[in-house]
């Protein structure tokens, strides 16, 4: 399986401006650019988009835990951050802080830790990240 997405940049890279694109359409020259990565202002940017890979792949790879193991998750509810810091002459994703909120009927809270690790070790995005990875999990009353 392989999956796409482009990246169209024009100009330098503080005034210049970006389009990204992905294969199945969801972004479509998306604009992006320095004010958008590094200044808050609104529109995306890589970071978000590693944020949003990591948490829903963790959330997907922590569902089919759960099946393996005979539960259903009522809700799963992960953000990740992403830290984009200073290295050298440019920058490096340094860290993806997992947090994590769970309705999963019938678990008990070792189980529950025990599932959420071993997903966050183990869904692909966490796999491919050169970054500190951490988890906070918490279990939610259903």
């Amino acid at each position: 399986m392989i999956r796409k997405a482009n990246a169209v940049w024009k100009g330098d890279g503080r005034n210049g401006t970006g389009a990204l694109t992905t294969q199945s359409g969801v972004l479509s020259d998306n604009p992006y650019g320095f004010k958008t990565r590094f200044e808050n202002e609104p529109g995306t940017n890589p970071e978000e988009l590693i944020a949003a890979a990591h948490a829903g792949c963790f959330s997907m790879a922590l569902a089919f835990g759960l099946q393996a193991a005979g539960f259903t998750a009522d809700e799963i509810h992960t953000e990740a951050a992403v830290t984009l810091d200073p290295d050298g002459d440019g920058f490096k994703i340094s860290r993806s802080a997992l947090t994590l909120r769970a309705k999963i009927p019938g678990i008990d809270g070792a189980k529950f830790q025990e599932l959420a690790h071993g997903a966050e070790k183990n869904c692909p995005v966490s796999k491919v990240l050169n970054a500190e990875i951490t988890l906070e999990a918490q279990l939610i009353a259903s």
